[in-house]
């Protein structure tokens, strides 16, 4: 029944995307993201991902709806960096054994451009919102209620075979969710479903918490004072104060309340944070970022995706024989794609940050534009987490800090034509024909 579902969902979106592209997108991220695919018996090893993206692309050139072709600062240097791997892979040390993770960034960066293409209403903003939240809200919310109902004894997992599989990935994504389920919120005024995205905030911060990632507590501590500060832009309902005081003592008493439930193993990991001179996995992440700056100072393009084995390790690591992964964002870029790669990737999330941030100074002061300004500040929010938690994860070419960039871009769009005086949420050309057309034809039926 589930798989059937699940294929029902999946043919109607991609032939829907057909039409109207937007939605193939919206289906694409969903699939990108959540991956329900992994959650079935018969889907698992279909090319989900594959189908719905080939129908939006066909769908994106048939289509009469609205498209919006234009470039921002953020887009030009994610282009730069993409157009840069490209480069940096000729320079691989293991080219054949790279070529899988080059495809599949390179199809997540270009149907990230696709959906800047397509995606221009209040409607199409708030509904990847939407799926984004609903895509990790699963997982939080299940895992919230594993990690309570087992007394977090055992850790929180993603979904196999995604970026975020392990328990530390599937944490942070978490992390950066839950600041996205307040601005959803924030759009209701029903008791019932403020009190509902509430407690999936709650229950995701438990999930995250309960896959006892000692990077997940660093980012949460993060994310969550810095969504508390910027609360006071957000223009939520009861005004800034009254809610930065009942959100301040939620924080408080939620946080003591979760770290007195977690079991004492729980607590003994997050304290060997002080000790990492004399944690093994801490000094093996060390000793993996050692062997990134080595390999990049020697080699101006870096070494390719498939560089954590024994071989490079010997070249480049300062203990040959304790072999890692990158175990984070900016060493991951640094060792893959050399020092020009990182300043690249670093450079994304600034503009990124900077037009959040535009955002919530330009758009808090109209309530046409209000939700606007909550979005900013709430997507700075997720990129604290990110930023901070990525240090200690190879989360690079995950999905959900690219889609944190393209809410801001066709968000700021938005606000910019809107306070131009052009209506960006007018009815698609489409829509707008057909309704046309039908009413011609009710007006001959009257007169015959």
């Amino acid at each position: 029944m589930r798989d059937a579902i699940l294929a029902l969902i999946l043919v109607v979106g991609t032939l829907r995307a057909l039409r109207h592209p937007y939605i193939g997108i919206l289906v694409w991220t969903w699939v990108s993201i959540m991956n329900p695919h992994r959650e079935s018996w018969h889907l698992s090893t279909f090319p989900v991902a594959a189908m719905v993206g080939g129908a939006t692309l066909i769908g994106m050139f048939l289509t009469r709806d609205k498209r919006q072709f234009f470039m921002t600062t953020p887009a030009v240097i994610l282009l730069l960096f993409t157009l840069w791997m490209c480069i940096a892979y000729q320079f691989s040390f293991y080219p054949e054994e790279s070529v899988k993770m080059l495809v599949r960034v390179l199809k997540i960066n270009f149907m990230i451009f696709v959906v800047m293409i397509l995606l221009y209403t209040r409607r199409h903003i708030v509904a990847l919102v939407w799926v984004l939240v609903g895509s990790l809200g699963y997982y939080g919310v299940k895992g919230g209620a594993f990690t309570i109902a087992t007394g977090g004894s055992y850790r929180v997992w993603g979904p196999s075979d995604s970026f975020i599989e392990g328990n530390n990935e599937v944490a942070l994504a978490l992390i950066m969710s839950i600041p996205l389920m307040y601005f959803l919120r924030s759009l209701y005024t029903h008791a019932w479903i403020r009190h509902a995205f509430l407690a999936a905030m709650m229950l995701t911060a438990a999930a995250a918490l309960g896959s006892q990632s000692r990077g997940a507590l660093l980012a949460i501590v993060t994310m969550v004072g810095l969504f508390w500060l910027r609360l006071d832009s957000s223009g939520a309902r009861g005004g800034p104060r009254s809610q930065k005081a009942m959100f301040g003592l939620l924080i408080i008493v939620g946080g003591i309340a979760l770290a007195a439930f977690m079991p004492e193993s729980w607590h003994s990991r997050m304290d060997s944070i002080g000790d990492y001179k004399q944690d093994a996995s801490a000094q093996g992440r060390i000793n993996a970022w050692h062997m990134a700056w080595n390999l990049a100072s020697r080699n101006f393009f870096g070494g390719g995706f498939e560089i954590y084995n024994k071989a490079t390790f010997m070249a480049y690591a300062p203990d040959q024989n304790d072999v890692h992964a990158a175990h984070s964002i900016y060493f991951q870029v640094l060792g893959e794609h050399g020092f020009v790669g990182l300043l690249l990737f670093l450079l994304i999330w600034l503009f990124t940050w900077r037009w959040a941030g535009w955002l919530r100074k330009n758009a808090r002061f109209n309530a046409q534009t209000e939700w606007a300004a909550v979005l900013g500040a709430m997507v700075q929010a997720s990129l604290a987490g990110y930023i901070v938690g990525g240090a200690f994860l190879s989360l690079a070419y995950f999905d959900l800090p690219y889609n944190l960039m393209v809410l801001v871009i066709v968000t700021r769009r938005w606000v910019e034509h809107y306070q131009a005086g052009d209506d960006f949420d007018a009815e698609p050309l489409a829509a707008k024909s057909k309704r046309v057309r039908a009413g011609k034809n009710d007006r001959s039926d009257a007169k015959a």
